[in-house]
């Protein structure tokens, strides 16, 4: 069983995982990335579909100390995130080890050390690794969530959930339905009208739809403006863009979308062309799911309707609590920190050197603060205990 002795062990290769050992390498302490997929942000690279990119613009999703260049566009397309993701890896000689799964990560007080035990997949041989500190990095969105719902293991076609959905290909004249309308499912339904899908969506609760440029104006604003005021202007643009989609049975939330994302993390849904194909009819908007009879769906409504395939855009939950034990010290039974990003500006950090970051559900910006401020911490404690 190979051991291995460092400062930081990093779980988790995306590009939380990738951020924080830039930001230590840059301060010169050494780390190790342990990653069980065998390449780095395999969420990007094996879980997305092709016609992803940023919802958000560029200067809101960079990583630390390395920007992107000048003339990328405002809104990066997956395989340009992608080939930033892989530099950024190489400028900043990340250490990554991949295929490896963590079967269990303990403190251990005897020695002040985490031990991280790992089943190296490719070998299946085991691996120890030993540090002072432990970056949980693996993130809100490490398992496909896909919610209870009666009848759905007697569903006669295809299930599957948004991160094996590529392109609307082979969906060409069927009649699908989405369930979620976050910026997944609005723009995977979208991608599947435009192959020829008879496509309906699930709406389960109310949602912002703005567009891009809406949304990069106000993350401009806050910068200068109060939330409140900011969410009243990008509310009066959506109306304006969009009217009144209640009768399409589109609601808003009563509070404003980014009093919601700063409170609950929530984002409001970039249109990419859902909303014009929902107005035409080639989208419908229905309510949530109540049973499943073979290939029969029925809805709150009392609608039922026939479908060949499902498709769940229900977001993702983290698997911190499958392999970190004593988790309750920084994590709730969610596996997400007990603490939220508005609560504590140090919700990212736990005892005995126990670190997460990827949680705050703020997307790349939150991640690029918690890697700077988890790097920096790091360092403060490791010079403070060398000058005693």
């Amino acid at each position: 069983m190979e051991e291995v002795v460092v400062d930081v062990v990093i779980v988790g290769g995306g590009p939380v995982g990738i951020a924080t050992s830039a930001c230590l390498n840059h301060i010169k302490i050494s780390n190790i990335v342990l990653e069980r997929e065998d390449c780095c942000a395999s969420l990007w690279k094996k879980r997305a579909y092709d016609r992803l990119k940023l919802h958000l613009a560029k200067q809101y999703c960079q990583l630390p100390h390395m920007p992107f260049p000048q003339e990328a566009p405002t809104f990066i397309a997956k395989n340009e995130f992608i080939r930033y993701l892989d530099e950024y890896v190489l400028h900043f000689d990340v250490i990554l080890r991949c295929n490896r799964n963590v079967e269990s990560a303990f403190y251990d007080s005897n020695s002040s050390k985490w031990s991280v035990v790992t089943r190296n997949t490719i070998l299946e041989v085991y691996e120890v690794y030993f540090a002072k500190f432990l970056v949980v990095a693996s993130g809100e969105n490490s398992q496909g969530y896909v919610p209870q719902i009666h009848g759905l293991d007697g569903f006669g076609g295809t299930l599957m959930h948004s991160s094996l959905y590529q392109n609307g290909k082979q969906f060409s004249g069927k009649n699908v339905l989405v369930v979620g309308i976050g910026n997944s499912g609005a723009e995977i339904a979208y991608d599947l009208s435009n192959w020829g899908a008879r496509t309906s969506i699930v709406a389960r609760s109310g949602v912002h739809f703005l567009t891009e440029e809406t949304v990069k104006l106000g993350m401009f604003l806050l910068k200068y403006l109060p939330t409140k005021l900011v969410d009243m202007i990008v509310l009066n643009l959506g109306k304006l863009k969009h009217g009144d989609m209640s009768k399409y049975g589109l609601k808003r939330p009563k509070e404003g979308p980014f009093f919601l994302k700063q409170t609950t993390g929530r984002s409001a849904t970039i249109d990419v062309g859902c909303i014009e194909k929902i107005r035409s009819g080639e989208i419908k908007v229905l309510p949530s799911i109540t049973t499943i009879e073979g290939n029969t769906i029925k809805f709150e409504n009392g609608e039922t309707r026939h479908f060949d395939d499902i498709i769940f855009a229900t977001g993702y939950r983290s698997n911190v609590k499958t392999w970190l034990k004593d988790y309750k010290e920084l994590f709730n039974d969610e596996g997400m920190p007990k603490q939220r990003f508005f609560e504590s500006k140090y919700y990212w950090r736990g005892k005995n050197g126990l670190y997460c970051t990827g949680f705050s559900q703020r997307g790349l910006l939150g991640i690029s603060e918690d890697a700077k401020n988890i790097a920096n911490h790091i360092s403060f404690i490791l010079k403070t205990s060398n000058s005693d």
